[in-house]
């Protein structure tokens, strides 16, 4: 089975009220940890990866990587391009093979977002390549991506239904309480549903996407630090919020931050009681384990996508 788009895909998640796990990949064992997860779970998923992804692992070995996943697992995959920031960037990954990129204008006026957002639809739609666009910003911090407290902004109902209107959009990240990060929610975590309902009945059938989706579960925050870490204790969203909004307009829901707890906090277990050890497969190995673990508590307990491949 080739790449796919996440066209039918999302089509199936809004109808069957599920949303389907955007995973950040950055390596081999990463990209081989969610695979093994979504295959055990029998879930399609999408595979994406930032400019920064792409600028540390190469494009082309990160296109192989998951070319090498979709040959070994028969699943439904996208190759996803998170936070494009620009035309160019998306344009290259859409003449990369990316079957689906996001360009981010949030940070722009509207009318900018709109223009830019546009740009990248037209061109990528001629290559029958699907857009997500973002309106309204996050806070927190992934990769690139840093909003302060003081500038997250949630999205506004009825512009976001314009927003989509003007720009052919297929889909569309909306700010509605999630963060990006580890370092979240000062108070209680909270989603905006009536918010998220508004856009719904605008919007009817059209595919929304959550970002700054990780849970930040405390015993990996906890186990970073009882082998060397020095993460502060962190609110992430409730996993039952998300899995209320998987059965709204909710179709994409984006996780990175708790991978990288597990993996990292799998990593520097093997250290701590085997500070001896150099053999990178004996502590990438269990990182990977950690990650496929993870996978399948987000596809089953969250997303609700198993056995939906």
């Amino acid at each position: 089975m080739p790449l796919v788009t996440s066209k039918e895909m999302f089509k199936k998640a809004y109808e069957g009220k599920y949303a389907i796990g955007a995973f950040n990949v950055n390596n081999m064992e990463i990209v081989q940890g969610i695979i093994n997860g979504a295959k055990k779970e029998n879930a399609p998923v999408i595979l994406q990866a930032s400019a920064g992804a792409r600028k540390y692992a190469s494009p082309i070995y990160l296109k192989k990587l998951v070319e090498a996943a979709v040959e070994e697992s028969g699943l439904p995959v996208v190759l996803h391009l998170d936070h494009g920031d620009s035309f160019e960037l998306c344009k290259s990954c859409v003449d990369g093979g990316f079957t689906s990129v996001m360009i981010d204008g949030s940070k722009y006026p509207f009318e900018e977002n709109v223009r830019l957002t546009k740009q990248v639809v037209d061109y990528a739609h001629s290559k029958g390549i699907v857009v997500e666009g973002e309106l309204g910003k996050l806070a927190g911090i992934e990769d690139a991506v840093s909003v302060s407290a003081k500038d997250a902004l949630f999205t506004d109902p009825d512009q976001a239904a314009e927003f989509v209107e003007r720009t052919g959009v297929d889909s569309l990240a909306i700010a509605i309480g999630t963060s990006h990060g580890a370092y979240k929610f000062k108070g209680e975590p909270r989603l905006d549903f009536d918010r998220l309902e508004k856009v719904q009945k605008l919007l009817p059938g059209f595919p929304i996407v959550l970002h700054g989706s990780s849970s930040v579960p405390q015993e990996f925050v906890a186990l970073c630090n009882k082998y060397g870490g020095n993460l502060p204790g962190a609110k992430g969203v409730p996993e039952e919020m998300l899995r209320k909004a998987a059965t709204m307009a909710v179709c994409k829901i984006n996780i990175d931050t708790d991978l990288r707890l597990a993996m990292t906090a799998s990593i520097r277990k093997v250290f701590f009681e085997h500070p001896e050890e150099f053999d990178p497969r004996k502590y990438l190995g269990p990182g990977r384990e950690a990650i496929e673990n993870m996978v399948r508590h987000k596809i089953k307990d969250v997303l609700g996508c198993s056995n939906k491949a």
